[in-house]
């Protein structure tokens, strides 16, 4: 049986690329995306040479309207891609009054938009076709406004928003959806936000995170968080979220707010 291909973005380094080799030892074709095109060529001929799989290399910048809609294209037209790994994303250093409208938007266009547009392209396709993957890496910082990453967090609890509604809407048709919620991992994307984290407490090595996320992937995990110690953690948090959707009335203001 054909193995599904895997479309990742942010391949060229970090999480994506990691992904990119696991994926390559199980056997799929891969079709790889990030700005920098001379690295993953590099990465590219290397997978090919020790899996013999394919590799195809898409370069394009996802904030780019004209290169977000080539990989959108690709995503809808491809019919072997059956897994969207919707990994590419940026963090930004500064506090929430020192970032620029420049810098927040760049930040937004591809944590959020180009994350939800690319997940939106391959879905109708791959409920068509009863089966596929979309996995978004979100964060832990999504569940921690105190980390005072505003901005970057709001987009990743958005992932995790997101996520947790596509699996509502589209599980029954076959489609598999996980969240991925790292915390501090060893990556680029530090140096590219200018953060510094030489004094900051040790991070996951990034094979570890990412093989702890392929563990979730084949349970069929819809949240995974390879940090949390204690899973019953997580389950309590979602499980009062969800107690409280039963004690709202949308038609009634609650006592506490009504004039005395």
């Amino acid at each position: 049986m054909t193995k599904a291909s895997v479309l990742i973005t942010g391949a060229s380094t970090g999480i994506g690329a990691v992904y990119a080799e696991r994926f390559a030892r199980r056997g799929h074709d891969l079709v790889l995306v990030a700005r920098d095109k001379a690295k993953l060529e590099i990465l590219a001929d290397r997978l090919r040479q020790e899996n013999s799989i394919s590799v195809d290399v898409l370069p394009a910048d996802l904030t780019q309207a004209v290169d977000l809609a080539t990989v959108e294209a690709r995503l809808r037209e491809d019919s072997q891609i059956g897994i969207l790994i919707n990994n590419a994303g940026i963090a930004q250093s500064g506090s929430f009054t020192e970032q620029t409208p420049e810098s927040i938007e760049r930040l937004i266009a591809l944590n959020v938009t180009a994350l939800t547009r690319l997940a939106s392209a391959v879905a109708p396709r791959l409920v068509k076709a009863g089966e596929g993957s979309i996995v978004n890496i979100s964060s832990i910082v999504g569940l921690a406004p105190e980390f005072a990453m505003t901005v970057y967090g709001a987009t990743k609890a958005f992932v995790l928003f997101l996520s947790q509604g596509m699996d509502i809407e589209l599980s029954s048709k076959g489609i598999y959806i996980q969240a991925v919620l790292p915390a501090g991992t060893y990556t680029e994307i530090w140096d590219r936000a200018g953060i510094d984290i030489s004094n900051s407490a040790k991070f996951m090595e990034v094979g570890e995170l990412v093989d702890a996320a392929l563990v979730g992937f084949d349970r069929r995990e819809l949240v995974t968080i390879p940090p949390l110690q204690n899973a019953a953690r997580w389950d309590t948090l979602n499980a009062s979220r969800q107690a409280l959707l039963p004690d709202i009335k949308q038609d009634e203001a609650a006592e506490r707010y009504k004039a005395l």
